[in-house]
């Protein structure tokens, strides 16, 4: 009998770390299962979820402050192991009768941690450097507060001249403490800190592989679909493709794809993906030509939130108009990932905000009731990667740069017209294909082209002429929440510059953005 791989799990609480969800998926990238849940869970909803362990990570409150989180009692009841990060291990220390006070010296950024013995196992065969003959850690600090007296049954295993207990553990209980970042790639050895926690501590196997995601995937889609058929919408991004083939391996004919041409794609973008999917993979695709219908609705439309509006509007719609088609269509597929699923919860909660709207195909209309399927709904975006690898998808497909759900609606400023688009586009390609070229591509986490509705004079041959403005925009970025500019080459820039002016008749002009998120935000609108 094959393994339930949610058999191992490690449950993570979230007390408001810029970085939690990056615990989570260091857990996966070791091999075991892991949720994360807002701290303030019942010890009933633990009990159910029944973890091997127990992670709880860093945040920005001070345990001193009134009404700052505090773990379930729960936690330290249930009989397995617990790690506490950051504030995770203040709160654990303060529940258990230590005590935390406001340090003299505000840690941020690289500390050298000297480990005082090798009895923590959560340490085991690790000493980044040795200085002045004692073993080192090299790792990440961010704390304003700090253990100032441990719980009774605790050991003290490394520390800092201004941070006597920057690790701690408690033997018998399997209780252990770090005010450092091990999730972060800056800890040097953090990874090998998670995976003796997950392997040596919690005593798992690792079952959570891409292969055996795929097989869990399959057996769940086939027992909650049945005999009946799904129609999904077919976008041609990562999230949407992964879920396409999952669902075809599953359930093969009975899955019916639609894929709307909205116009506001990439250059050739469409017959790529009817070409992949239909011609390689054999999938059922449904082709709906759309393009006048999106720019009719935003004709005379320049406002950001209002394009996004419309062009999510006319989405749902039109695929509205093919599910009325399929009759016999009962299950409706979405590429939800994991992420998503916590940023709901969370917005639930009033613990998120929304930023801008999402273009999705949830909302469709009531006379549509289909109930919803979701392969994905339990993955990080680089498990969906390497699931897509899995089942045959090219790298350069899944790895490509995100492209916003809007499209080029949000990429061409101000009303969007089919002339601009199909500027864009080839603008867009030239300077694609030339960070491929260059070996550029991957060394950037977003690269695009941007349209301005405006005229610059230029000089072509002998004549002057007034045509439009472009700007290219690339930047580098961990988690698209801060981002800096890419310095690329000037003859980069300068080959890219001079491709789109000699091949597109029609721009006069190339610029490239140097912002960085922030002040500005990676795309323009």
């Amino acid at each position: 009998m094959e393994k339930n791989i949610h058999n191992e799990k490690i449950l993570i609480l979230d007390f408001g770390s810029q970085v939690t969800q990056l615990i989570a998926r260091r857990v996966r990238e070791i091999g075991v299962y892991c949720e994360l849940w807002a701290n303030d869970v019942t010890a009933e909803q633990i009990k159910e979820f029944n973890p091997n362990g127990i992670i709880l990570s860093g945040g920005p409150c001070s345990v001193n402050d009134e009404g700052s989180p505090r773990a379930p009692e729960y936690v330290f009841e249930a009989g397995v192991p617990v790690l506490g990060i950051c504030y995770g291990l203040q709160t654990m220390s303060a529940q258990l009768g230590g005590s935390v006070k406001c340090s003299n010296l505000r840690e941020y950024g690289y500390a050298a941690v000297d480990l005082l013995n090798d009895n923590n196992p959560l340490f085991d065969g690790i000493c980044d450097k040795t200085e002045n003959g004692r073993k080192q850690l090299e790792v990440w600090m961010s704390h304003g507060d700090k253990v100032d007296s441990i719980p009774a049954g605790f050991e003290v295993s490394a520390s800092t001249p201004s941070c006597p207990y920057a690790a701690i553990y408690d033997p018998k209980r399997n209780f252990y403490g770090v005010q450092f970042h091990p999730e972060v790639t800056h800890t040097k050895s953090g990874a090998v800190m998670l995976e003796n926690f997950v392997k040596k501590i919690c005593k798992l196997n690792c079952l959570w592989s891409p292969e055996a995601i795929i097989e869990d995937a399959i057996a769940r889609i086939r027992a909650t679909v049945g005999d009946n058929k799904v129609m999904l919408g077919l976008s041609g991004g990562v999230d949407s493709s992964v879920t396409a083939l999952l669902l075809h391996r599953a359930i093969g004919d009975k899955l019916t794809c639609v894929f709307v041409d909205n116009g506001l794609l990439r250059l050739n973008e469409g017959a790529q993906v009817k070409e992949m999917f239909g011609d390689k993979f054999g999938l059922n695709i449904v082709y709906v030509d759309a393009e006048d219908r999106f720019l009719s609705v935003l004709k005379g439309v320049s406002d950001p939130e209002a394009k996004r509006k419309a062009i999510g509007k006319a989405f749902i719609d039109v695929f509205a108009d093919e599910a009325r088609k399929l009759t016999d269509v009962t299950f409706l597929a979405q590429g939800t990932i994991y992420p998503d699923v916590i940023e709901s919860a969370a917005a639930k909660t009033g613990k998120a905000q929304v930023i801008k709207s999402h273009h999705n195909v949830g909302g469709l209309p009531p006379d549509l009731k289909f109930s919803l399927v979701e392969p994905l709904r339990e993955l990080f975006k680089d498990e969906v990667r390497k699931i897509g690898l899995a089942l045959g998808l090219p790298y350069e497909m899944l790895y490509r740069h995100p492209f916003p759900g809007p499209g080029l609606g949000v990429r061409v400023l101000g009303e969007v017209k089919k002339e601009y688009c199909d500027l864009l586009r080839r603008a867009d390609a030239i300077f694609i294909e030339e960070l491929y070229k260059a070996e550029w591509y991957h060394k950037v986490s977003q690269a695009f082209v941007v349209f301005l509705p405006v005229k610059s004079v230029g000089v072509m041959g002998d004549g002057r002429r007034y045509d439009y403005v472009v700007s290219l925009r690339a930047v580098q970025t961990i988690d698209f929440m801060t981002a800096h500019w890419a310095e690329l080459p000037y003859d980069l820039l300068g080959r890219v510059s001079n491709r789109i002016i000699n091949e597109i008749n029609g721009i006069s002009r190339v610029v490239y953005d140097v912002s960085g998120k922030p002040p500005a935000t990676i795309e323009w609108e």
